[in-house]
């Protein structure tokens, strides 16, 4: 790397969808100033100029895959710029680069999104400075297994390629030669008597409260922004919360009825909702308390620099904005009681512990030495902010460090399980109750739908729920298209939807055939909507042989030998493999562990054994079908 002059800056850039890659792609950037780097500038990737990136001579991209290989939000019109194809193979001579994933080995594409985005830089003409890194969620210490004796290497592959770009490098690996910079936000404080202030409970309609959210979170410098054309915001009210399984309750599926506040709200069967939701109110106060903060006070929150700005700040110039209780704030924003917080937390922490003990074990748990003990006490127990703090009472934070670093409250995702045709100024959800036990036996409860199962529609009439529709994976299919939807236990809510929509156009006109094979453990227990699937296979039915579809179910724990929907799949491969040939689309939905990777095994195998053909021909052919948007996947964990 030889530069002539003022050496270039280095430019990380990420691509974050949970704010995994934005917490490394931080990394690196105090990593590379406390190395003294000259220049060091870390951005989003939709918050950079793709066509500039020529301009460049060294590039860090930290970049997440979600779902099914799929690129976050963030990156997806960088890379379609990449795509153009007027982009020569020298368009990036002259660029260096290095590629950390951060990615999940349970689904079965695992860090596409970094893989295909090192090939494409790499075909453009850049040079790559170190081999890509990929951070896997389920090695014993997580991404950062990968992550750290990566970040060793490109250190020191960079100070060999020129020194002056790190002149301090020992500086990087001497912990005693860490210093706490400051906070990249701004807390300005307000008077009460400011007449444009915010208060969660001062809203008493919904019209109020969607701005107070809008507001709280465009404030926020870490918590997610819905500004892409195509998703509608709008606030609900829970209507029916109907549990659909029996017996064990550990096992709780619920479907849940809501409806608009307000009219002329539209979604498609295979859209997705974002719900965000609400925190223990006694969590709130315990960690305001905990923490020395003024509930009561009121603030607006800023960026010192241009790090950050949410789309509704930037129409108001970052300026304009209307200052909030700070109990609403960290209430709509900061998620306390239900996500760890990450590494970089506990080395800040160690700043402010009064306690020498606690000042030790904070540096120890920030510190690579420490880095297994610290995913075995926070990640793998998932120890919430509020009670790391609780085990370090001596830390007294300041509330922007608070800001910058808790963990940011998410909205969560969940497929549509209706049909608007169906259901006029209603949604509907299929939602599994998350729990589970820690190594240490401690119960967790997944914050969204333990709080959604809580809800009573007749007690609860006046909470309203913030939510966000957007496109899913699962674009609708016309009355025309014959398709083999695939849906065990949850995965059956898009479906639903499916299913009801082609009996309302089956009014109007024909309809092509459906097959659907649903599966779960027991047929006493948990067999979802069994009224529902069944009488749409009898009669005439979308379902029904006589319309040329079918309704399958597997058992999985009914019989000593576990039966899944891919066995049902091979009992009926011939009317699978004919309805294929005549140009049927397929639907797959549902967890994403094995499931994904055994149902298209399978597929592959109905295709080779039924084509005659091989199973790489067969293979092939199914990567084929999704490249032409006939083979569908939208999967969760």
């Amino acid at each position: 790397m030889d530069f002539e002059g003022k050496l270039p800056r280095l430019l990380v850039l990420y691509a974050s969808q949970t704010g995994n890659a934005m917490d490394v792609a931080d990394r690196v950037g105090r990593e590379a100033e406390r190395g003294g780097c000259p220049s060091v500038d870390v951005l989003s990737m939709d918050a950079f100029d793709a066509s500039t990136l020529s301009k460049e001579r060294m590039v860090i991209f930290v970049v997440s895959t979600t779902g099914q290989g799929e690129n976050s939000d963030s990156m997806k019109d960088f890379w379609k710029f990449l795509l153009q194809k007027n982009l020569g193979h020298r368009w990036l001579d002259g660029v260096n680069f290095a590629v950390f994933g951060l990615g999940d080995s349970g689904y079965q594409k695992y860090n596409f999104a970094a893989k295909k985005l090192d090939k494409r830089i790499i075909d453009l003409g850049a040079k790559p400075v170190i081999e890509r890194g990929l951070g896997d969620d389920q090695h014993s210490s997580g991404y950062e297994g990968s992550l750290d004796p990566w970040l060793v290497s490109l250190w020191n592959k960079l100070n060999h390629m020129n020194s002056a770009v790190l002149p301090r490098i020992s500086d990087i690996f001497d912990t005693n030669k860490r210093t706490l910079g400051h906070s990249k936000y701004r807390i300005t404080y307000h008077s009460s008597s400011n007449g444009l202030l915010l208060d969660l409970s001062s809203f008493t309609d919904f019209h109020g409260f969607e701005k107070m959210v809008e507001m709280a979170r465009s404030m926020s410098p870490v918590a997610q922004h819905h500004s892409s054309d195509g998703i509608q915001h709008c606030s609900l009210r829970m209507v029916t919360n109907k549990r659909l399984s029996k017996g064990d309750p550990s096992r709780d599926v619920r479907h849940f009825e809501f409806e608009f506040l307000s009219p002329g709200y539209e979604y498609q069967v295979g859209d997705v909702l974002e719900i965000l939701p609400s925190q223990n109110p006694i969590a709130i106060d315990a960690f305001i308390k905990l923490c020395n903060l003024d509930p009561d006070s009121y603030i607006t929150v800023q960026p010192l620099t241009n790090y950050k700005c949410s789309f509704e700040s930037q129409v108001n110039g970052c300026t304009n904005l209307n200052p909030i209780k700070l109990k609403t704030f960290v209430a709509l924003t900061m998620d306390i009681s239900s996500a760890s917080p990450r590494r970089y937390f506990f080395e800040v922490m160690s700043f402010y512990a009064k306690a020498e003990h606690e000042k030790e074990r904070l540096q120890y748990f920030a510190s690579a030495e420490g880095r297994d003990d610290l995913y075995q006490y926070n990640q793998k127990e998932r120890r919430t902010v509020l009670e790391v703090l609780e085990d370090f009472p001596s830390v007294q934070m300041p509330f922007e460090w608070l800001v910058q670093l808790v963990p940011p409250l998410r909205t969560r995702k969940f497929s549509i399980s209706s049909s608007p045709l169906a259901h006029p100024n209603q949604v509907h959800l299929t939602v599994s109750v998350v729990s589970w036990t820690t190594p240490y036996k401690r119960k967790r409860h997944g914050l969204c739908s333990s709080w959604l199962a809580g809800l009573d529609p007749h007690n609860n009439r006046e909470i309203y729920l913030p939510a966000w529709i957007h496109k899913g994976s699962l674009p609708p299919p016309p009355p025309s298209l014959p398709v083999i939807l695939i849906g065990p236990g949850t995965g059956c809510a898009p479906f639903r939807a499916f299913i009801e929509e082609r009996v309302i156009q089956c009014e109007s006109g024909p309809t092509a055939p459906m097959l659907f094979f649903f599966g779960c453990r027991n047929q006493e227990n948990d067999f979802l909507y069994k009224e529902f699937w069944l009488s749409h296979a009898q009669k005439q039915g979308v379902l029904s042989v006589e319309k040329g579809g079918g309704f399958f179910v597997a058992f999985s724990r009914d019989q000593p030998r576990k039966i899944y929907v891919q066995h049902k799949m091979k009992e009926v491969r011939e009317r699978i493999w004919s309805l294929l040939s005549s140009g049927a689309a397929i639907y797959l939905a549902g967890s994403s562990t094995k499931m994904p990777a055994d149902v298209t095994s399978t597929l592959e195998e109905i295709i080779a054994e039924e084509s005659g053909a091989s199973m790489e021909s067969a293979s092939r052919w199914l990567k084929m079908q999704e490249r032409a948007g006939r083979f569908h996947i939208e999967t969760w964990s």
